[in-house]
């Protein structure tokens, strides 16, 4: 599961980086608890590494049948284990996946009544690259590009927190997920591999979705909120 994130990474270095021509809407960065619903910089490829795009999209996938964005279940993310299957997401899986760079991403763990926030980062400081797909949705002023995070099974690191985590596309790895490379992108959607991550706890101020500031991703000084 992944239901919040946190986006310092400037825009230009990250057109930079993918080598993906920006649009002009992106969203305002940094976005230190971004929640659905809202809108967050994603890459996604027209036809090759030369067609690459940094674009805006709406956290939060529409299929096309919906008749609003509130016609259904908001579907922030999709599972890997059923993502060619559902109906909803088997052909934007097959056709319109996306790369979603980010600083990191929140989750929370229950402890009897409470639920714990705790964020997650690369452990190298390099921008965390989750999968995405995409759909674009309506016409019109009305239109909007929509995308869901794709999530798998939790590594070893995160199993503590969480039984779900978002699937990590690491560079090499950057063209096949986005149909660059051909076909053959579903061992893609697997656990990040151990020591890719680094996750402690943080404050509770993160469970409002009107919080915002870099103390949110900052560690939480207490006797049980040691690092993972």
């Amino acid at each position: 599961m992944c239901g919040r994130i946190a986006n310092t990474l400037p825009h230009d270095a990250m057109a930079r980086l993918f080598g993906a021509r920006p649009d002009n809407d992106l969203p305002q960065v940094p976005q230190y608890n971004l929640c659905p619903t809202q809108p967050l910089a994603v890459v996604r490829s027209d036809g090759g590494v030369e067609a690459r795009r940094f674009v805006a999209m709406r956290w939060g996938f529409l299929p096309r049948w919906y008749h609003s964005p509130t016609d259904g279940p908001l579907l922030i993310n999709a599972r890997a284990e059923t993502i060619a299957q559902k109906p909803a997401f088997r052909e934007a899986c097959r056709q319109r996946r996306c790369l979603v760079p980010v600083t990191g991403f929140y989750e929370w763990h229950r402890a009897g009544d409470r639920k714990l926030p705790w964020f997650f980062s690369r452990a190298d400081g390099a921008p965390l690259v989750m999968a995405g797909i995409w759909q674009a949705w309506g016409e019109g002023p009305d239109s909007l590009q929509t995308v869901a995070v794709v999530t798998t099974s939790a590594n070893a690191l995160m199993a503590p927190v969480h039984h779900r985590m978002p699937v990590v596309i690491e560079e090499p790895n950057w063209p096949l997920w986005l149909g660059e490379a051909g076909h053959g992108a579903a061992p893609l959607m697997r656990p990040a591999a151990e020591g890719v991550l680094q996750g402690w706890r943080v404050g509770a101020e993160v469970n409002s979705n009107r919080a915002s500031g870099p103390e949110l991703m900052e560690p939480l000084v207490e006797d049980d909120a040691e690092p993972i």
